[in-house]
């Protein structure tokens, strides 16, 4: 649906009633979106999924901005995930009323929404009662105070694994992505007539996109595989950077005395990066998965 009809169905203003509203968020590559779905296909599944990942918001790249397949999201039905024109893109006023209105649509028909992604600023201004795009509250030397007011009942689990593993585990991810046709994808959005009226500031910003541009649309035929393990070296370290930023932006929501329940997920992944699936499913479960099921099972009883 193009972003002008959405919006124009959007109703900015919360039901009068305060749902309740679940939100996972953490940092890129933590196991937001997979702790989503198992949570809603298997617990809770009157929720549908709210995407706040800024890149995947829009369609296409879906091997490059790393969205759930079909298969992967097990039926469970989500929002704003691949769905926007990549012709415009989202400021957070308008991922706002958007987001504003699924919930209300959501909330009306007795389901849970639950928000999942790393872009904490969409989270952000979707959730505090009043949001001013004028003021940052996460950047620069001297950012403006983080709002605690919230105009839904809220609760966060927050998805954390250590840096180094978490880091090692993005590298790894990146090399996954490249086998499973990542460069195909980006070599055919380069080439598409589309390409030069895609938003600037959308989906041209995935990474990769930039880092791959010079080796994909490059004429000369010399230092091709130099062009290639550059782009790969900055792709993995923008990741890592992308990675950190968002650390930062959660421990400025935690400071601003937002209740961030905190997962530790950092076993699961030691286990799944030496190879041993099996062990890194049952950490996950018992670790993740159900601790954070009787963390949003006491938050719905709670009147």
């Amino acid at each position: 649906m193009p972003h002008s009809t959405m919006l124009q169905h959007c109703n900015a203003t919360p039901p009068r009633r305060h749902p309740k509203v679940l939100v996972i968020l953490g940092a890129t590559g933590a196991g937001k979106s997979k702790l989503s779905v198992d949570m809603a296909s298997t617990f809770f599944p009157n929720s549908e999924i709210i995407n706040s990942d800024k890149i995947q918001l829009y369609r296409g790249l879906d091997i490059t901005t790393n969205k759930m397949t079909l298969s992967q999201q097990l039926g469970v039905t989500h929002h704003l995930l691949g769905q926007l024109d990549p012709v415009n893109s989202v400021s957070p006023s308008e991922f706002r009323s958007l987001g504003s209105a699924i919930i209300a649509d959501i909330f009306a028909r007795r389901r849970l929404p639950i928000i999942v992604g790393g872009s904490n600023s969409l989270i952000y201004a979707l959730l505090v009662k009043r949001f001013d795009p004028d003021c940052d509250v996460f950047n620069g030397s001297k950012p403006d105070p983080v709002s605690s007011e919230l105009r839904y009942n809220c609760c966060f689990i927050w998805v954390d694994v250590f840096l180094p593993v978490l880091n090692e585990y993005l590298n790894k991810r990146v090399d996954s992505m490249l086998n499973s046709g990542m460069l195909d994808e980006l070599d055919e959005f380069f080439a598409s007539p589309e390409f030069d009226s895609v938003s600037e500031t959308g989906l041209k910003k995935a990474i990769g996109v930039p880092e791959f541009k010079k080796y994909l649309t490059n004429d000369c035929t010399n230092f091709e595989e130099d062009l290639y393990e550059e782009a790969v070296r900055n792709v993995k370290e923008n990741t890592c950077q992308l990675a950190k930023r968002q650390m930062g932006k959660i421990q400025r929501l935690r400071e601003g005395k937002w209740d961030l329940r905190r997962i530790d997920a950092t076993a699961a992944f030691k286990a799944a990066m030496g190879l041993d699936g099996e062990k890194a499913a049952r950490i996950w479960e018992r670790q993740v998965v159900e601790t954070s099921v009787k963390i949003v099972n006491r938050f719905l009883k709670d009147e």
